[in-house]
């Protein structure tokens, strides 16, 4: 995880983003600490058990976007009850790199609205 935290940094750095910053850490150990516009994740868990730790890192309409398998539908299924209490909306796979690459990718998306 550290080795991640510094390349992530470096990319930061290298990009001159001002509104990114790294945090080390579980997710869960930020919750209630801050809200962000977007969360991402890559080969982690399965939906159903990434919602719930993702969701309240996110401020009102902010966005989940994590890289997910060929099993991302099933996985959506099985996070419906999930995806219910947080009050995802907009959700929807999108595939990148198709007629690119030998292998796509698919990426989950989907925006948290934590009020009415």
């Amino acid at each position: 995880m550290e080795r991640r935290c510094n390349w992530l940094t470096e990319q930061i750095e290298r990009l001159g983003l001002e509104n990114a910053e790294v945090r080390r850490g579980r997710a869960e150990e930020f919750h209630d600490a801050f809200e962000v516009d977007q969360v991402t994740a890559r080969a982690v868990t399965a939906l159903r058990k990434l919602v719930p730790i993702t969701a309240p890192l996110l401020r009102d309409g902010g966005e989940m976007l994590f890289l997910k398998g060929l099993s991302v539908d099933t996985e959506i299924e099985a996070a419906t009850k999930a995806l219910r209490k947080h009050r995802a909306s907009d959700i929807r796979v999108e595939e990148l790199g198709a007629g690119q690459l030998a292998e796509t990718t698919r990426v989950f998306r989907a925006t948290i609205r934590s009020h009415d």
